[in-house]
């Protein structure tokens, strides 16, 4: 896969990435992991999104065993990390309930934490995971360009932030945000009509699409709204010989949005890299966007 750039001021990544959101404690496994990030790197996909949390605290760690044991070169991977919300795990024993936290003292010591897992010297996106709305955002805001003049962190990033939040934010900032990560499939469009699409063009970013395809839900689902979407993507897989759900995130690529792949299917993997094959027309895309407003 060719790589592009993921904003004006951003580097270049994959047009899909990898993210390890949807892992939990059971998933975590060597083994696993490493077929995983096989099956990523065979594809042509370089880009693996992590955080603190992830997999119980345990995922950051476990990627860098396998890649130190498999002596892959830093440079030719993207790592993103993030921090800032905090829930209870075994772990933790503090945490008593989910939270989020974007002072100084935790980023700097989450940073940290992910650079040892990581084993690695810098981040290459590092995220504020939601708005913390008590913290301190001017102080916030120098830790993050610290941590980026110290070399540790080189673009900042944010993920699920509103217009407003994300305004609030780079006005404190002297560095650019890089990314947003929001939420964007056919099962979940409220990206355009809150203003997350519109906001990110006007910045030169490219959007990063959580869940391209609604967690399965697109292909699996049941209820009517899926349904809906599901006869329009069948009717179209003939024209364009390809997967319903390679229609489907072909339809978020269009957007220029890049998937953020969070399944472990190894099929539905290949699906969403197969999406970059498919030039969806106009009318075709405007079919499946009414498609996804429930409308026939």
């Amino acid at each position: 896969m060719e790589k592009t750039y993921l904003s004006d001021a951003g580097p270049k990544v994959s047009p899909a990435i990898y993210g390890f959101y949807r892992w939990n404690e059971q998933d975590i496994s060597l083994s696993k992991m490493e077929g995983i990030i096989d099956l990523c790197l065979e594809l042509g996909i370089n880009t693996f999104d992590h955080a603190d949390i992830y997999g119980g605290y345990q995922c950051e760690e476990v990627f860098g065993e396998i890649i130190k044991n498999k002596r892959i070169k830093r440079e030719d991977i993207v790592l993103f990390t993030k921090c800032g919300l905090v829930v209870p795990h075994p772990s933790q024993p503090d945490v008593k309930v989910k939270y989020y936290d974007t002072s100084r003292d935790h980023i700097t010591k989450s940073l940290e934490s992910s650079l040892r897992k990581l084993r690695t010297d810098y981040i290459d996106i590092f995220l504020l995971n939601q708005l913390d709305p008590l913290s301190n955002l001017e102080e916030t805001a120098i830790t993050l360009q610290k941590l980026r003049d110290s070399g540790k962190v080189k673009n900042i990033g944010v993920v699920n932030f509103s217009v407003f939040q994300h305004q609030l934010l780079s006005s404190y900032l002297r560095i650019p945000i890089v990314t947003n990560h929001i939420e964007l499939s056919l099962l979940n469009t409220s990206a355009f009509d809150n203003g997350q699409i519109d906001y990110l063009k006007q910045k030169y970013m490219r959007p990063l699409a959580t869940a391209p395809l609604a967690e399965g839900k697109i292909a699996n689902s049941i209820e009517k709204k899926p349904l809906l979407i599901r006869r329009k993507l069948e009717e179209l897989a003939s024209k364009y010989n390809a997967n319903i759900e390679s229609i489907a995130v072909a339809w978020i690529v269009k957007l220029g949005a890049l998937p953020l792949i969070g399944t472990t299917d190894e099929q539905r993997i290949r699906n969403i890299v197969s999406s970059f094959d498919i030039d969806l027309g106009r009318q075709d895309w405007y079919e499946l966007y009414e498609a996804s407003r429930g409308v026939i």
